[in-house]
């Protein structure tokens, strides 16, 4: 059985429990076993409320981030691992194993060329030393491919396969996302056996960041090749239906993704569940 996760942006635009509590017992009943917080200004989380909240609810979470518009893990390395302290903290407060998303960079920052060798030198170096730290607080760090119009230094899982290869830390693990591979990857099958040996934790998302089973994403290919590399990690809906402004312009999101909110729990998560059924894969 895989975990069945939901990023926070489906609800609320933060972690803001005031407004995600009133919706767990429903997000219980479609299986919901996993919250993902993002982490777009750590020191404003709550940790020992947080983790009462998942105690209670009785669900995992996994903090993510991108790194500020600021910081520069080749020019400036130190101040982007200062930077990622405070979410090691988090995570270890609120009793999470990992944390993903784009660590090696800024979401909507490129440069409009492939990266150079220099580049990616660089973010080899900083996810060593990265890994190291998170290690010693007992976690493991996740890598997000991104399409390229998000970032141009890791746009699908090869790239973050290969990077891992190099760097040989056994805490780094490759965090794919449906949307960006629905741009990126050659297929989903492609997509997924490239990344399979460090596959760690999977999003799935619409083409248009909506409703699951409302785009052009094709959900029964994408499930398929989930189940047949044997993945048995967490598998987490993200929708942008509700998007922080210090993280909407690097989205690109500048429009409302679904008609009615509501949809995409009440219509996306059961869409997602029988896709995955389908497929030979449980979601719960």
């Amino acid at each position: 059985m895989n975990t069945f996760g939901l990023h926070t942006f489906a609800i609320a635009p933060v972690w803001d429990l005031a407004r995600i509590e009133p919706q767990m017992d429903r997000l219980k009943e479609l299986g919901i076993g996993l919250m993902e917080i993002p982490l777009l200004r750590p020191e404003e989380i709550d940790t020992k409320r947080t983790l009462g909240f998942a105690n209670h609810y009785g669900v995992q979470l996994i903090p993510s981030l991108g790194l500020p518009r600021a910081l520069d893990v080749v020019e400036r390395p130190e101040e982007a691992l200062d930077f990622l302290q405070p979410a090691f903290k988090v995570c270890n407060e609120v009793g999470a194993e990992a944390l993903g998303g784009v660590t090696y960079g800024t979401i909507g920052k490129t440069t409009g060329r492939a990266p150079t060798q220099r580049e990616i030198d660089g973010i080899c170096r900083f996810l060593e030393r990265a890994a190291k730290s998170a290690k010693s607080r007992s976690l493991k760090l996740g890598i997000e491919p991104c399409n390229r119009y998000e970032t141009h230094l890791i746009n699908r899982g090869i790239d973050a396969a290969r990077i891992i290869e190099r760097i040989g830390a056994d805490n780094i693990f490759i965090h794919l996302d449906t949307y960006h591979m629905h741009i990126e990857e050659e297929s989903f099958a492609a997509g997924f056996e490239a990344a399979a040996p460090f596959l760690g934790y999977v999003h799935v998302s619409e083409a248009n960041r909506g409703v699951p089973g409302r785009g052009m994403l094709n959900w029964a290919a994408c499930m398929k090749a989930i189940a047949d590399i044997g993945y048995e990690g967490a598998i987490t809906l993200e929708s942008m239906n509700h998007v922080d402004v210090d993280i909407a312009g690097g989205l690109a999101v500048w429009r409302p993704v679904a008609e009615d909110p509501r949809d995409v729990i009440e219509i996306g998560l059961p869409f997602l569940r029988e896709e995955a059924r389908k497929a030979g894969l449980t979601l719960g």
